[in-house]
């Protein structure tokens, strides 16, 4: 019997499902929960506090004289689930389903953030650090469905191949000899693991500067050191017919051609950066920030097995994963604006706009040029001062992504949502506060089919559903 064909197809397709940024909040790559207080108020974008230095760094320099200090811990998980429906997924031997559900667990137990501002007279100067894209690590303990339907479709095509020719050459007619062979044809099994992990983290650094007693400028850069891996592998593949002259059951080892990859990626870049604030009165201020495209190129340090490596020096997929290269991983260009109407002093509402620049943001292998439209955001959020010790909230968003079906995969796909946010600050002195909130996404499931999948003349498809949540707290002081 001779080996199984099309294995390289397989590798690119299922090593291209590996590739993933799992934002928590935010766009593709960008991760807009950087504290406790955007939890309990998702409208951050014309805030003026310190837990606003993110979405609203210049409004920063309308705080009081002094330091001002914020420690947050956030603890997110993420369920993601894919249904994929191909029919030659039913000679698992496992299963003997068509469709197959693969669970998916996304989990960053702790995401810590600080932020600092020290103001006099007309300037502050602020720094932060959080983790600014990615968000933890996802594990699929069954593999991806990605991963299934290639290799029972290269499995089967093999396999009937090898047998129509050795039957036509005992002296089949071919309709025969393809019934015959459809009849011998029994099953396959695999075993198969996927894992990912992505962190940005992010320094900022910055300074503000009031150009009037109720306008103020920022200007500053964030330092990004990008780390991910994704460690795969598909092993114990083997085929199986009946030998029509003997009724004995053929095991076709096809371990020689098992998928085995671990990949660890590592990058830097640099975010330059600009807001404006307007605090027209007591009622309204207006708020702007601009982040420029953050160039990032992500080095390998990678392992493969010996037939993943061969094929790494012709396959342009794998070949993003070989040893040393470094490929393109820029972040979007975004843009922040909002708003705060305050009709009374204990009373706040926000809302707010996000505009990422997905589409010019460059992709190995321009996977960019698979979106159709950027991604943009809108927020909304109240604050009410219950008493001198207690400041009730809460928010809304709604993120709409143009992802052509194209784009999506297995592991980094994501879904228009709309998230949920309530919390509490509480006031243990007029210097320090802690802020306690939780946010909710709901993500609308997507079903992706490609047609004539491989050429096999069977169509393969995927629900992708999507779950998320978010616990922080985070203690303000200043001095």
């Amino acid at each position: 019997m001779k080996s199984i064909s099309n294995f390289s197809k397989i590798l690119t397709a299922a090593v291209a499902s590996m590739i993933s940024s799992s934002a928590i909040a935010g766009g593709l790559v960008t991760n807009t929960n950087q504290n406790a207080s955007f939890l309990r108020q998702l409208s951050q974008e014309a805030i003026i506090d310190i837990e606003g230095m993110y979405a609203n760094p210049a409004g920063t320099a309308f705080l009081a004289p002094g330091s001002h200090v914020a420690f947050n811990i956030q603890n997110a998980k993420q369920q993601r689930d894919i249904t994929t429906t191909y029919a030659l997924m039913a000679y698992n031997t496992k299963y003997g389903n068509p469709t197959r559900k693969y669970d998916g667990n996304a989990l960053a137990p702790v995401i810590p953030s600080v932020h600092f501002s020290y103001n006099w007279e007309k300037w502050s100067v602020n720094s932060s650090f959080a983790l600014t894209g990615g968000g933890g690590k996802c594990e699929f303990d069954n593999g991806l469905g990605t991963f299934e339907s290639l290799y029972s479709a290269s499995i089967y095509n093999g396999i009937m191949s090898n047998l129509v020719t050795s039957f036509t050459n005992a002296g089949m007619g071919i309709d025969a000899a393809k019934a015959a062979a459809q009849s011998a044809f029994q099953s396959y099994s695999l075993n198969a693991y996927m894992k990912g992990r992505s962190y940005y983290f992010g320094w900022t650094i910055g300074g503000t500067y009031k150009v009037l007693d109720n306008l103020a400028v920022f200007a500053g850069g964030r330092l990004v050191y990008a780390t991910n891996n994704y460690n795969g592998w598909v092993e114990d593949v083997h085929g199986y017919y009946v030998n029509p002259m003997t009724s004995a059951t053929v095991d076709v080892d096809l371990n020689d051609n098992a998928l085995s990859l671990n990949a660890d990626q590592n990058g830097f870049g640099f975010t330059p950066m600009l807001g404006i604030d307007w605090k027209l009165n007591e009622h309204w201020n207006f708020a702007a920030k601009y982040e420029f495209k953050t160039r990032l190129r992500l080095e390998n340090k990678s392992e493969m097995n010996n037939y993943t490596a061969t094929l790494s020096t012709s396959n342009a997929t794998l070949a993003q994963f070989r040893d040393g290269r470094k490929i393109k991983s820029d972040i979007p260009a975004t843009l922040f604006a909002g708003a705060q109407y305050s009709p009374i002093a204990s009373l706040r509402f926000n809302v707010g706009y996000h505009w990422y620049d997905d589409k010019n943001a460059s992709q190995y292998g321009d996977k960019q040029k698979n979106i159709d439209d950027n991604t943009y955001e809108i927020t909304a959020g109240a604050e009410y001062d219950i008493n001198k010790w207690v400041t009730a909230s809460c928010g809304w968003q709604i993120t709409r992504y143009g992802l052509s079906d194209a784009y999506m995969n297995d592991l980094s796909f994501v879904t228009n949502s709309q998230s949920y946010g309530l919390g509490a600050r509480v006031h243990l002195s007029e210097k320090w506060s802690i802020d306690l909130g939780f946010m909710q996404t709901i993500y609308e499931s997507r079903d992706v089919t490609v047609k004539n999948f491989i050429g096999s003349g069977l169509d393969k498809t995927d629900h992708y559903k999507r779950t998320n949540r978010v616990l922080g707290i985070g203690l303000n002081f200043d001095f």
